[in-house]
């Protein structure tokens, strides 16, 4: 019976092995559901290519696509346009956000007066500016920065502003105590309390960021991901439209894990997460 009992030990995997198992099926499983439609889709668009139809392209062809274009280095210089210029207009947007933010949210008065202004430009599309950002600065860089910083601008200013206004009043009153200047007020005791609302708003605003620019190039940008997806489908090249738009969105997810990272990073370096 001991050895028989042994002969079962020994044969049965060790834990290690099975915690690593149990591991890779976690890390697959978030990824069957998308494995699949894209297995459904694939036969789908085959199907469709085989009654004549031109609009579709199965997934295979745009990773064909795809492989083609980050070997002509057209991917890559697009994908860096539109990234660097949603990361310039955010960190615009951004910084504007944040100061407007951090004034309103300390003083209630300014806040009140400047409420009306805050609700009836918030609402405004950020691509309905884009005739008048035509206008301003021509095509280009500068039309696409200014049309992402206003976009960002909102969403920075109100998370802020909340995140300023929920500060808790004693450490306020402690730094009016020190004497500390409307500066070192932020500096020192408003922007170290409201670091995790800040990560949120950051997430938000790479978001709206990525957004905005690639529909900008779309519609009137000649550069960027946005613009080598629309000239593809301008081109009748199905395959190449889908991979960019595959690409755009990984390009998204990326963006988001690595912030996602980032904002994790910063919380347990301050203590808020174990």
């Amino acid at each position: 019976m001991t050895e028989q009992a042994a002969l079962l030990h020994d044969a049965a995997p060790p834990e290690p092995r099975r915690r690593a198992v149990r591991d890779l099926l976690a890390w697959l499983r978030p990824w069957a559901f998308p494995a699949v439609l894209l297995v459904l889709y694939e036969g789908y668009a085959r199907r469709a290519a085989a009654l004549g139809s031109e609009a579709l392209a199965p997934p295979s062809a745009a990773l064909k696509a795809l492989a083609g274009a980050a070997l002509d280095g057209s991917l890559w210089r697009a994908t860096g346009f539109t990234l660097g210029t949603a990361a310039l207009g955010l960190l615009l947007g951004a910084a504007l956000g944040i100061g407007l933010g951090i004034a309103l949210g300390l003083s209630r008065r300014a806040a009140r007066l400047s409420l009306l202004s805050i609700e009836a430009l918030r609402p405004v599309p950020s691509v309905a500016l884009i005739p008048l950002a035509m206008l301003m600065f021509g095509f280009g860089v500068r039309m696409e920065l200014g049309i992402v910083a206003f976009a960002t601008f909102w969403p920075m200013l109100i998370l802020v502003q909340s995140a300023v206004q929920q500060v808790e009043p004693r450490l306020l009153e402690v730094s009016r105590v020190l004497g500390l200047t409307a500066r070192e007020r932020a500096c020192k005791i408003v922007l170290p309390a409201i670091v995790p609302r800040l990560f949120v708003a950051f997430r938000l605003g790479v978001a709206v960021a990525l957004v905005v620019a690639v529909t900008v190039e779309i519609a009137a940008n000649p550069n960027g991901m946005g613009y080598a997806m629309m000239i593809a489908q301008q081109s009748f090249e199905p395959a190449l439209m889908l991979g960019w738009l595959a690409w755009i969105g990984v390009v998204g997810f990326a963006v988001n894990a690595a912030m996602l990272r980032l904002q994790r990073a910063v919380a347990r370096r301050m203590g808020a997460v174990p």
